[in-house]
């Protein structure tokens, strides 16, 4: 996790590639889950408002951007996004706390992202 000096106001702004449908395709099914919860936004068109993230991490991984300027990238951004489901709540726990899980889950988003 990282800060940003340029959060959102309201609500978590997820930020991922509107080029790639693959993630154009999660973002809309995340959308359905969280609803007015969390707002979307492609890197194509959000970056120029947080210029202290390097182009080239939002380039590599979504980024789920808090309110309290909270910056999470990659798996971690994915687990903090489902802990708006209290059903789903139990990944960023893990994440946070099971040895292991977060280097595995990392490598797994790393893997699919090389892959879309």
């Amino acid at each position: 996790m990282s800060v940003t000096a340029y959060p959102p106001r309201e609500r978590p702004l997820l930020v991922y590639d509107g080029e790639c449908s693959f993630c154009r395709r999660w973002a809309a099914r995340w959308q359905r889950w969280t609803g007015e919860r969390i707002a979307y936004e492609p890197f194509q068109s959000a970056a120029a408002r947080f210029p202290d993230i390097p182009i080239e991490h939002f380039q590599r991984s979504v980024h789920l951007i808090q309110p309290d300027g909270a910056v999470y990238s990659g798996a971690a951004a994915v687990y903090a996004l489902c802990a708006t489901r209290p059903r789903w709540a139990w990944l960023l726990w893990a994440y946070r706390r099971v040895p292991g899980f977060a280097r595995v889950s990392e490598w797994a988003y790393r893997e699919i992202a090389a892959h879309r």
